[in-house]
């Protein structure tokens, strides 16, 4: 199901299309999400005629019904990951095949119809080939890439819905996180988990997200640039943070993060970190970590570093953490451990085409 002839993309060129000058004014300084490309890509499902209607078209409201069913049972997925100027002034994506088989993943858990892996990965390519001026060509700026799916149909009534909507969209971006590779600060949530054991964590699916933004308040409440989600059983053992992975470096050199077991998000840059470190030889574990365990180990040095990654921030070092019982610093607090750099370092070359990965890493945009 995931071997699909190319399907015939109508491209209908946006007449509002922004100027080179106001794609350059905008360009400058677009932070993360606020600016968005001239188009976007849609097709739609029906379960009459499969996946059909693929266009790019100008980047738009869409008209829902107010019935529309994912406005009432949530039945969305979607994706995230970048597109970069090469030296050669071409486009390269990192490692999108992944991000294809975990919206396919993420769209069988949510009971929506799958996405051939092939479309997947040649409607973000049409989206590109025409936006491809959206490209930044700044030092560290991407076009940052979503794709997304949801349920359109208009109905009430608790059940799979019968039509979808896949779209793409673009925004040219700089860092994630205000203050570049400076390490960020964490809060761990007492209150509120991010998920449970059969439930859809491992899926990327909105809900998971909006169940996730109080306890993320909290955290800016608290001065914090993130949250600390445990586990739902016990409120013991670390699982992952509001959007992103979370790693653990030791005095010795090993590298953990803790285990996928239904409850944390498969991150694709989670993936490339435990490649790429036991690639340099590092001792690495995906094994259980409690709560109690961070501080004592950041208390005793025997911690060295810990950071948080994912494809909108890539690699941030964590300084301190801090919660209801007490806060505590990570290394001095205040800058980024040596692994940490080397690690992002390494991977944002690989990402930039700069340097050789591993194969199926690198995927060149046919412009």
């Amino acid at each position: 199901m995931n071997d699909v002839m190319d399907m015939r993309f109508e491209v209908v060129p946006n007449g509002n299309k922004r100027s080179a000058q106001e794609r350059a004014a905008l360009m400058e300084d677009p932070g993360f999400g606020r600016v968005f490309s001239d188009h976007m890509v849609t097709i739609r499902w029906t379960a009459d005629k499969g996946w059909h209607d693929a266009q790019v078209r100008a980047r738009e409201p869409f008209s829902l019904d107010p019935a529309c069913a994912v406005l009432h049972y949530a039945q969305e997925i979607f994706e995230g990951l970048k597109a970069y100027r090469s030296a050669d002034e071409g486009v390269t994506m990192f490692r999108p095949q992944e991000n294809a088989r975990r919206f396919r993943e993420s769209a069988e858990r949510m009971a929506m119809p799958v996405l051939p892996d092939a479309l997947f990965l040649q409607a973000i390519e049409e989206l590109i080939r025409v936006d491809r001026d959206w490209v930044p060509t700044q030092e560290g700026g991407s076009l940052y890439l979503r794709p997304f799916m949801f349920a359109s149909e208009a109905f009430l009534g608790v059940r799979p819905s019968a039509e979808y909507i896949f779209c793409v969209v673009a925004c040219p971006v700089g860092s994630y996180f205000k203050g570049g590779a400076k390490p960020v600060t964490v809060w761990v949530s007492d209150d509120f988990t991010r998920a449970g054991p059969g439930g859809t964590g491992a899926a990327k699916c909105g809900g998971n997200y909006a169940a996730s933004l109080v306890a993320q308040a909290e955290a800016y409440a608290q001065g914090c640039d993130q949250v600390v989600f445990l586990d739902s059983t016990e409120r013991r053992w670390i699982e992952e943070l509001g959007g992103m992975n979370v790693f653990f470096v030791f005095d010795d050199g090993s590298i953990m993060t803790p285990p996928l077991t239904g409850t944390i998000l498969p991150g694709i840059t989670r993936d490339s970190i435990l490649t790429l470190a036991r690639q340099q030889g590092r001792p690495v574990e995906e094994r259980k970590y409690s709560i109690e365990d961070w501080r004592a180990d950041a208390q005793s040095g025997r911690l060295r570093e810990a950071f948080a990654c994912g494809t909108a921030a890539v690699v941030s070092a964590i300084g301190e953490v801090r919660s209801t019982k007490g806060n505590f610093t990570i290394g001095n607090g205040g800058a980024t451990g040596e692994v940490t750099e080397t690690l992002r370092e390494q991977l944002t070359a690989i990402q930039r085409g700069e340097a050789p990965g591993p194969d199926g890493w690198f995927r060149r945009v046919s412009l």
